[in-house]
């Protein structure tokens, strides 16, 4: 059935407001527009600079530009093992990130991949298939193999996590001396190339940098006969990225 001359063309806008406290932004039918903002929720990044986690997501925030309302929250007073910060993640961990929608996304790399598909320069995920592949195998590795295991002495011999996590002294012992180890096998793979997964600086860089950094704690450090390694932190720790 062919339709009404007076029915062509784009169907008219819209302004639809103040339904049950959402406000629309002004609709084109045509489109099917659902947009909708609470009035009192606006994106705010849940933030602690005692940890090393949210650290990485201030440091991929930095290199895009991006700029985000922080909040920070005092771990060290169990701020976020309250009923009311679990509510927003029941991992009860940092950092998450408050959408404008009112939800809430937890989990490093989660937080990071949807700034990357807002913001896809620079990239710091890959660039095409491929690269994106090599940086994920990079980057889980420094997040299995290096970060694991720098902060699993803090986490299992330090006074911090007492009663918050069931502590196994031997277990972290065991993770200085594995991060040791998997500092010696990262410096012999920096021999050849100038950033962890390639010739680009990645997430895969900003999970070692906040990995390595944070074992000062715990008293592990990159050894004098570490060369590569050596040049590589210096170079990422001059980033203006790396303050944040």
């Amino acid at each position: 059935m062919a339709t009404p001359p007076e029915l062509r063309g784009p169907l008219p806008q819209i302004e639809i407001k103040n339904i049950k406290g959402w406000v629309a932004d002004d609709c084109d039918l045509s489109l099917a527009c659902r947009t909708m903002e609470r009035k009192d929720l606006s994106m705010k990044l849940l933030d602690s600079t005692m940890a090393p986690n949210p650290r990485r997501v201030r440091i991929f925030l930095a290199e895009k530009g991006i700029e985000v309302p922080v909040e920070q929250v005092d771990i060290g007073a169990s701020e976020n093992r309250t009923a009311e910060f679990a509510a927003k993640n029941p991992m009860v961990n940092v950092p998450v990130l408050e959408l404008d929608d009112g939800r809430y996304l937890s989990e490093t790399v989660a937080i990071c991949r949807y700034f990357e598909g807002l913001h896809p320069n620079p990239p710091l995920m890959g660039v095409d298939a491929t690269d994106a592949g090599f940086v994920e195998m990079w980057n889980r590795r420094m997040e299995f193999e290096l970060m694991n295991n720098i902060t699993g002495p803090f986490r299992h011999s330090h006074g911090f996590f007492k009663g918050r996590i069931t502590q196994v002294p031997e277990w972290g012992e065991a993770c200085r001396v594995a991060a040791l180890e998997r500092l010696a096998w990262l410096d012999g793979e920096l021999s050849d190339r100038e950033f962890i997964a390639g010739d680009r600086f990645s997430i895969a860089d900003i999970t070692a940098l906040c990995a390595i950094d944070f074992g000062a704690v715990s008293q592990i450090k990159i050894g004098p006969d570490q060369a590569h390694l050596q040049r590589w932190h210096e170079d990422v720790s001059t980033r203006p990225s790396a303050s944040a």
